[in-house]
């Protein structure tokens, strides 16, 4: 029997030139097809342009169980060109363990940050690796590994990383032009380093196959090969796999794992999966699963999360980079939250509810938005309380292709790739997918989704003491039929029903079911008096006082609910 070969996915990201390719290719001993950088624009311009992918063998270490084994880590080089940022997405959700590359003589730059970010969402366990330590001066360089190394522990001491082992190396010692024969400076420190944070990645071959595709060639007499990580699930020889994209279903003719001929595998290996009589121009990177498994969706909910370095304000009717799957599509987003009455309520993980109430927003609530609304307000500097967890509708330019319950993540790409900014914005889990290209008829009106409405008018004059006339609540051209039989209330303190318009200027009658308080008659009959009396040039001193005192005018207040999808935009009073 084969020795077992356990395989862990390490992420290789960082800005661009810190030499994250250099450092893949001095820790491989096999390199993957999709190696090093294959794309000609990548090689002439030296810069990995998509997602490279290679690997190390060494022996078990003793913490992954006893007998004997190899270790296998397949490196995914990510990109580091920040226009390429979606492709690092793409990689960042079949990693294990996360290598973050730093160029040691420039520090955490614009993209080492972006990928730290990617890596708190997408990754458990990280190694920071200092890079490019020959061209630091020699009697200098321990002492400034040892300066760099404070100020990472410093970046990294509020996030999920802290305390993660930090190796210093110089993957190619003088540069992209220095002969071969230069060995590279601390690579075997760090493989011991990676062995020690290497653990057994939870992997479950149950449920679809799902395999992120990443490179797809033609071999002459063979068919077809696709190369990628199994998402999910496993696949074994003669399996119909099907390329959703294009509604085509395969069989699998053979597979090879790095090299070596298979018949089966499963989440979390890197495979190469033969079929034939397909075009592998059709298909340069995208997701292949168990027939009829995905669903291609035009609009989701999501539940979320803003990412804490994105500077601005989520709005909703935005529009985002979304990623989802291994796609990325532009997408209009709608937040809402929790209804008032629910917002203590524990809320279930991945599930959406759509028997509740959720309150519309006109953006997602964050510290930074609250206190920058209570400036406005300059109100009472009360705690405001943030919903535990905050929703979005996510409606997509073009229908996309994805897993049910898969990471989202949310961008501003088209942010000016210098400047010094995050332009992820959010991220979080896809809860449920619209597949019905009608869904604004067929879906959305079952989104208890509402906007609280608060009119506000005056009482023009009391007509007797169960009715007044009010002013100002409508306008001259709504129809006030559509209100009548809506509660309202009174400053004073009356509630009462809208019983119907008056003439022909919006204004309307109100129905004083208890009657009016004798001070709110006097208040009324003092504002129609003043009314009533002569223009402006009679007002004496007197009136001028009284007009002070009693003479406010009574405010009626109209609160209803609407659903934002009710077609027949019917108002809802509790």
């Amino acid at each position: 029997m084969a020795a077992r070969v356990l395989n862990v996915n390490v992420g290789v990201l960082g800005h661009i030139d810190s030499g994250k390719t250099a450092l893949a290719r001095a820790l491989s001993t096999t390199g993957s097809t999709a190696a090093f950088d294959r794309a000609p624009q990548s090689r002439a311009r030296g810069i990995t342009l998509d997602l490279g992918f290679s690997c190390l063998r060494t022996a078990l270490p003793p913490q992954l169980g006893p007998g004997p084994g190899e270790l296998q880590f397949t490196l995914v080089d990510c990109p580091g060109h920040a226009s390429l940022i979606r492709t690092i997405i793409g990689g960042a959700q079949i990693i294990d363990l996360m290598m973050l590359v730093i160029d040691v003589t420039k520090g955490m730059q614009t993209q080492s940050a972006e990928c730290l970010v990617i890596g708190q969402i997408a990754c458990q366990k990280m190694v920071v690796v200092l890079n490019k330590i020959d061209l630091l001066p020699e009697g200098k360089r321990q002492s400034a590994i040892e300066k760099m190394t404070k100020k990472m522990q410093k970046t990294l001491e509020n996030t999920k990383f802290a305390g993660c082992p930090i190796v210093a190396v110089a993957a190619k010692p003088g540069g992209p032009e220095a002969p071969e024969s230069e060995n590279p400076l601390g690579v075997s420190e760090l493989i011991e380093v990676l062995k020690s944070q290497a653990y057994l990645p939870s992997r479950d071959p149950s449920g679809h196959f799902l395999m992120a595709v990443d490179h797809c060639f033609s071999i002459k007499g063979q068919g077809t090969v696709m190369t990628g990580t199994i998402l999910s699930g496993s696949v074994s020889l003669g399996d119909n796999v099907e390329i959703p994209a294009l509604k085509v279903t395969k069989r699998v003719k053979s597979m090879q794992m790095f090299h070596t001929p298979v018949t089966y595998a499963m989440q979390g290996d890197r495979v190469g999966v033969c079929v034939t009589q397909f075009d592998p121009k059709l298909l340069e990177r995208g997701l292949i699963c168990t027939p009829d498994s995905l669903h291609t969706i035009h609009a989701a909910i999501i539940s979320l999360k803003k990412i804490q370095y994105f500077r601005g304000a989520l709005q909703t009717k935005a529009k985002f980079h979304i990623t989802v799957g291994h796609e990325t599509v532009m997408g209009r987003v709608m937040f809402f939250g929790p209804a008032p009455a629910n917002i203590n309520e524990e809320i279930q993980e991945n599930v959406f509810d759509f028997e509740k109430d959720y309150l519309y927003q006109e953006e997602y609530l964050s510290k930074d938005s609250v206190s920058s609304e209570e400036n406005k307000e300059n109100d009472q500097a009360g705690e405001v309380q943030l919903p535990k967890q905050q929703w979005a509708l996510l409606e997509f330019e073009k229908p996309v292709t994805c897993p049910k319950l898969c990471l989202v993540i949310g961008s501003k790409l088209d942010t000016d790739i210098h400047a010094n900014t995050c332009r992820l914005a959010f991220h979080g889990v896809l809860l449920q997918g619209m597949e019905d290209k009608n869904y604004t008829e067929t879906f959305l009106p079952k989104l208890k989704v509402y906007k609280q409405k608060h009119k506000e008018g005056q009482v023009e004059r009391v007509m007797d003491d169960y009715s007044v006339i009010g002013r100002s609540l409508f306008k001259k051209e709504t129809n006030i039929q559509i209100f009548v039989g809506l509660k309202v209330k009174l400053s004073t303190g009356e509630d009462g029903i809208i019983d119907g318009g008056f003439g022909q200027s919006g204004k309307f009658k109100i129905r004083i079911p208890d009657g009016l308080k004798p001070d709110t008659k006097m208040v009324l009959t003092a504002v129609s008096k003043k009314k009533s009396k002569g223009g402006k040039g009679d007002m004496t001193k007197e009136d001028e006082s009284s007009k002070n005192d009693s003479a406010l005018p009574v405010t009626i207040s109209l609160i209803f609910k609407r659903y934002v999808f009710d077609t027949q935009k019917k108002m809802i009073q509790s």
